[in-house]
This record gives structure tokens, sequence and C-alpha cells, in this order.
């Protein structure tokens, strides 16, 4: 079996030899860029290593495993035109680099490849593998809706983000694990269950960067802290905060939101002070835990030997800083 260190280096290979030798050759050059930068790379590994836990050669699936990644990114490239970021690991985003008009298409471009990846397994999987696909983009789609919605309102429940945050993150990780598994012939079960197991981590994944938005160290959470804050984003963190607030600490929350014209460290240090007083850090610790220690249910119900779920395992909990 594969070491996710292995199937890593073979993702990052796989990226750097796509060809593009369409024209013009404006079109493909920011879609090579993106794909350049960096990155995780969590979907096609976890393809990958569900695939590897029942098939030895998770080389046979790499062009779906791209194909997963392709759509991730587009997904990035777009999200950053949406919110008008400036940078993306590190890099100048393609809107910033090229133009928005740039952007639009070449992401099209993007969701056009990554269909074209995802077709590339064996015909008799092909209904199954872009069925589960289709549907994962347009939850996607939903969730970014969701999100973008919630921007508007100050009555978000806490059971609305979870389902935001479901449909935005947790059903590409499901669909990744579930696609690796279909394609290795799985048992329907395995599949549904290792769907299951994605969705729960993706919940777990999402919280726990809520959470390191406040928390984190900048040097290995990779980005400032206090973005969220700053641009009021309704996160669990500041939901259950107006939800648990008193009286006094409602009023602050509320004068902050509200704020204009203030010091971003002052209003990061000011509302972090607020989660402090509530709990909220306690919360979303005990939030995570919670998805996280639940998924473990349905990776053991995978009906395989532990010795070929250990990789899977290992990557997941590397991922998440955690073990079970």
């Amino acid at each position: 079996m594969y070491t996710s260190d292995e199937l890593l280096n073979l993702v990052n290979r796989t990226l750097d030899e796509l060809p593009y030798d369409r024209k013009p050759a404006s079109l493909y050059a920011p879609i090579r860029y993106v794909l350049s930068i960096g990155g995780k790379r969590v979907r096609p590994l976890l393809v990958l290593l569900a695939y590897n836990m029942y098939k030895d050669r998770p080389e046979d699936i790499l062009n779906v495993a791209i194909g997963l990644e392709t759509y991730h990114n587009y997904t990035l490239l777009h999200d950053d035109l949406m919110d008008n970021a400036s940078m993306r690991r590190g890099h100048l985003t393609v809107h910033k680099r090229w133009d928005e008009n740039t952007a639009i298409l070449s992401g099209d471009s993007m969701l056009v490849l990554a269909y074209h990846y995802m077709a590339m397994c064996k015909p008799e999987k092909l209904p199954e593998i872009v069925g589960l696909f289709t549907e994962t983009a347009l939850e996607i789609g939903e969730g970014q809706q969701y999100d973008m919605d919630f921007e508007r309102r100050n009555d978000v429940s806490e059971d609305e983000y979870i389902e935001m945050i479901r449909l935005k993150t947790s059903v590409l990780l499901a669909c990744a694990l579930k696609t690796g598994a279909l394609l290795a012939d799985a048992p329907a079960a395995d599949a549904a269950n290792l769907y299951r197991f994605g969705e729960l981590v993706g919940l777990s994944f999402q919280l726990q960067d809520d959470y390191l938005d406040v928390y984190g160290d900048p040097k290995v959470f990779g980005k400032a802290i206090g973005g969220d804050i700053l641009c009021n984003k309704k996160t669990f963190m500041l939901i259950n905060a107006f939800s648990h607030a008193n009286e006094r600490q409602r009023r602050e929350l509320e004068h902050w939101v509200s704020a204009v014209g203030y010091e971003p460290k002052e209003k990061i240090a000011a509302v972090t002070r607020l989660y402090d007083e509530i709990g909220i850090g306690q919360m979303a610790q005990a939030k995570i835990s919670h998805y996280f220690d639940l998924s473990r249910q349905y990776i053991d119900a995978v009906a395989l030997p532990d010795g070929r779920k250990q990789q899977l395992i290992a990557y997941v909990q590397q991922m998440m800083k955690r073990e079970y």
C-alpha cells in the first residue's frame, strides 16, 4: 500500500505534467497557475487512499483524483473573485494577477476540465461516478449560496450553519472517499460508510478552521488570524457568541459587528476577549471532537481488516492533528 506522502508526490507530479496544448494559451495559463501554487491536495489523496484500501494500483485512477482537485481549485478561484481576495497560498489570486473576466472564463474552463478528468474512469463506472460528482457540485453551489445569504442575516442558527458547511465543505471530502471506493468495486455498504466518514471529518475540519482563525498560530495556520472577525463572518464562533452572551456581552458584540473606522487589531482583540469570556473556544473544541469522534464508527464499520484502513486513518488524524 502507498503512504499518503507517496500519493501526494504522485498527485503533484501528475499535476505538474498536465498538458496545456489547447489555444489560446491565455485561457489556460491561469489554470496551470492555480494548480501549481500548492495546497494540501486533500481531495485527490482521499480518492487514492480509499481506492488503495481495496486495490493496489491507485495510479490507475489518477485522472479521476486530478478531476476532483481541479474542481476544488475552480471553486477557490471563483470564491476569491467573489470575496475580492488578493492572495491565495501566498500568491496573487487570478483576478488580481490577470483580471476579473479572465478569472471567470478560466474558472469555467476548469469546471469543464474537471468533468473531462472525472469521465476518464472505466466506462462501466461512468454513470455512477459522474452522477455522484454532479450531485456534489450542485450541493457545493447550494452551500456557497447559503453562505452568501447568511451575510445579510443576523439570526443564523447553529444548525443552519452546520448544514451550510456540510454542503460547502464536507460533501466534497465525502465524495472523494466514496469515489475511490466505487472505482475499487467496494461493497455498497462500505462506500456509504466512507461517505458518512468523510462528511463528519469534513464538519470537524471546517469547525477547526473556524477555531484556528481566532486562536491559531499564524505561522502554523498559514494565514493571519482574525479574518473572520474582521468581516463579521457567521461562523460557529460568532453565532454561538451571540446565542450565549449576556446582555452586556451582546451589546459589545453588536457594537463591534456594526463598527466602522476601527483599528483591525483592536476589533480582533475585543471580540476574542468576548469569546474568551463566553467560553466559545471550549464550545468549538467540544463540537470538533464530537464530529471527529462520531466519524470513527463509520470507518470502523468498513468491512476491511484494520491494516487496510490504517493509511487512511493515519492521514485523517494527521490532517486534523487528532487521534481516535
